[in-house]
């Protein structure tokens, strides 16, 4: 059976398109959650299940089939990194400037969530620390949707 999304799951659709203005804002003042995450390794290995799931997914592929997949994967990385308290910087676009002509739905939104749930859960991240990142994903979430 499977487990129900997490109410805080829509926030990592964000994430997972790029941008993170808003995001670096609220990253925790420690690394607690970096280092459940298995730190900068355990992310890139998160990110690289999560590409071939998003790849594989009819939903997702869509959108993530004509992009740059090695860049969308390393923006992620250094994403997550900054949002869990890791060292790393990132520099690419903020969520509004990179989706504004992706012309994303809600329903593509919810789908990427649980390709990035099943992505966390295959690597072993408590559910607890799941909700944590997805918490200061959230707020992107009003950037990459495009308006009714």
């Amino acid at each position: 059976m499977k487990k129900p999304l997490p109410i805080l799951a829509v926030t990592i659709t964000a994430l997972l398109m790029g941008g993170v203005a808003a995001a670096q804002t609220a990253a925790p003042a420690s690394d607690q959650l970096y280092r459940a995450f298995g730190e900068k390794p355990g992310l890139v290995s998160l990110m690289d299940d999560f590409m071939v799931r998003l790849l594989a997914d009819p939903r997702t592929e869509p959108h993530f089939k004509p992009a740059n997949q090695q860049r969308v994967k390393e923006q992620l990385v250094d994403q997550l990194c900054a949002l869990s308290g890791g060292p790393c910087v990132y520099k690419g676009a903020d969520m509004k400037s990179s989706h504004a002509n992706l012309d994303i739905k809600q329903s593509d939104f919810h789908a990427l969530v649980e390709v990035l749930q099943a992505s966390m859960d295959a690597r072993g991240i408590p559910f607890r620390k799941q909700n944590e990142m997805l918490a200061l994903l959230a707020p992107m979430n009003r950037d990459i949707i495009m308006p009714k």
